[in-house]
């Protein structure tokens, strides 16, 4: 009987872990594996941030929210009086980041309003 398609080629049977340059490879995908995958828990020390800007832990979240608000309304302003010196195509993309900065600056009033509702 006549096959098709030619036979598969013959490969050789022995495991690609016998040879010594093989065994090593192996060894060293082990290890940069390990290395990204599992590190070791103790070699990495706490993360210690810049203390050129660092916010106090301990302060409460309202300040923080209306710290935010403030820094948003500034940003909403700068971009909206940047805008009116530049022309239409960079003015429409600054006036979208102005919307987009106002549209934070609102969801911060709100979540101030449900930390302090006024009544």
């Amino acid at each position: 009987m006549i096959k098709p398609t030619p036979n598969p080629p013959e490969t050789d049977p022995a495991s690609p872990y016998v040879s010594t340059h093989s065994k090593k490879l192996h060894e060293a995908a082990d290890r940069a594996l390990d290395y990204h995958l599992n590190p070791d828990k103790n070699s990495a020390s706490p993360r210690q941030p810049s203390s050129m800007f660092v916010i106090v832990p301990d302060i409460n979240t309202e300040t923080l929210l209306a710290h935010a608000c403030e820094s948003l309304a500034s940003a909403s302003i700068m971009a909206s009086d940047l805008a009116g010196f530049l022309d239409s195509p960079h003015r429409n993309a600054l006036l979208g980041i102005a919307q987009i900065i106002m549209l934070g600056e609102l969801a911060v009033n709100r979540a101030l309003d449900n930390l302090d509702p006024q009544e």
